[in-house]
């Protein structure tokens, strides 16, 4: 299986000269849109925030940081707006970092995954089945 890897931006909606612009890794394993714990500042200071706990593929559980309102767009679709979750991710060079970009975060922006293309691609309908 291929890896798909696209540029985001992430604004914080009350402060938006705070925003990050990253290439995060599709993982349609995970829900949210999932950001290191040491990028946090760059985003400011956010209105709404809570403690949270993510499971991990080896079904370890790690606690994070939920913070909102942010917008975010993926490059070539139309932007939404959600949250961000922090997590520490161990690295303290930049370049070691890989940010995830979740399942929901692609349903609201109307993306699906073209497994075969390795690719995104936009989803003409919001599914209300």
């Amino acid at each position: 299986m291929g890896r798909i890897v696209v540029p985001v931006k992430i604004t914080n909606l009350f402060d938006e000269d705070k925003f990050i612009q990253c290439e995060m890794f599709v993982d349609t394993g995970a829900g949210a849109l999932i950001l290191p714990q040491a990028w946090k500042e760059r985003l400011g200071i956010f209105k709404r925030s809570e403690p949270v706990e993510l499971q991990l593929a080896n079904q370890e559980v790690v606690r994070g940081e939920a913070c909102w309102p942010v917008e975010i767009k993926i490059a070539g679709f139309r932007p939404v707006a959600n949250e961000v979750i922090f997590v520490d991710m161990g690295s303290s060079e930049e370049n070691n970092y890989e940010p995830l970009l979740g399942y929901v975060i692609l349903e609201q922006a109307q993306v699906a995954v073209d497994m075969l293309g390795h690719r995104l691609v936009p989803v003409r309908y919001i599914d209300m089945k």
